[in-house]
């Protein structure tokens, strides 16, 4: 019986991070490699450049990752920093396993090497797939440390921006909605497209907690936003709606 491409049967632990790299690497697609290379970018000059693919699904990743639960976060290092994408990916997952099934303690600690690791969190998917569950939760428990989001949102670096904003996600489905507004707002005159979308899809999450606070913030916002970032806000206005925001959205 197959589970997501990999045999119930054998679904057992892992020892060693080299057995989850082997795992993967049996999985690996060149015709979906090649398809990924080119969806996530890594051509040169673009955002994803010299990127690694070895074409395995999300899935698939899902599933080794979700038997590396007994592996120590220090044997996943090496991992998280492997130039190919699905071994980063596998082992970010694997800390969100590990920090989800823990007590206090271990989401501490998995939170503390999740930051401390924050630069190999380096492409879209694995921001957007583990962020929200590590960052976002972490913070959520512990509100004294939300510092961290304006620091990460200030940051040179891409990804870390990304993280900043779309770990706020965590804050939307619990009902809170200002810290998402005000890293929107330190990150409204961002020149990266990848930024705009977060933005604006976190935007439009906060919307549908509550529609009268997000409107607010963008008839107080809208002549600063990105038209992609706006577009993506009010996905789910009326087209008269929209039309009246995008008329007052600065040039992308």
């Amino acid at each position: 019986m197959l589970l997501n491409g990999v045999k119930k049967s054998k679904l057992l632990s892992f020892s060693c991070a080299d057995d989850v790299r082997s795992a993967l690497y049996k999985l690996s697609d060149d015709r979906q490699a090649r398809i990924l290379s080119k969806f996530f970018k890594t051509g040169p000059g673009e955002y994803g450049e010299g990127d690694i693919f070895w074409g395995i699904r999300v899935p698939q990743i899902r599933s080794i990752a979700r038997r590396c639960l007994n592996l120590q976060l220090s044997a996943l290092d090496g991992l998280l920093h492997n130039p190919v994408h699905e071994c980063r990916l596998c082992a970010a997952l694997a800390i969100v396993e590990k920090y989800k099934k823990g007590d206090e303690k271990i989401k501490k600690t998995c939170f503390q090497f999740y930051v401390s690791h924050v630069t190999a969190i380096n492409n879209w998917d694995i921001v957007d797939l583990t962020a929200p569950n590590i960052i976002g939760d972490y913070l959520f428990r512990n509100p004294r440390e939300r510092k961290l989001l304006s620091r990460l949102a200030k940051s040179k670096n891409l990804w870390e921006r990304r993280i900043a904003i779309v770990a706020t996600h965590e804050f939307i489905k619990n009902g809170e909605l200002e810290d998402t507004f005000s890293i929107v707002k330190l990150l409204l005159k961002d020149p990266h497209d990848l930024i705009h979308k977060a933005v604006g899809w976190m935007l439009r999450e906060a919307g549908k907690r509550n529609r009268d606070a997000e409107i607010q913030f963008l008839n107080e916002y809208c002549t600063m936003m990105p038209r992609t970032a706006l577009r993506y806000a009010i996905e789910h206005f009326s087209e008269k709606q929209r039309t009246h925001y995008l008329a007052c959205s600065r040039a992308q």
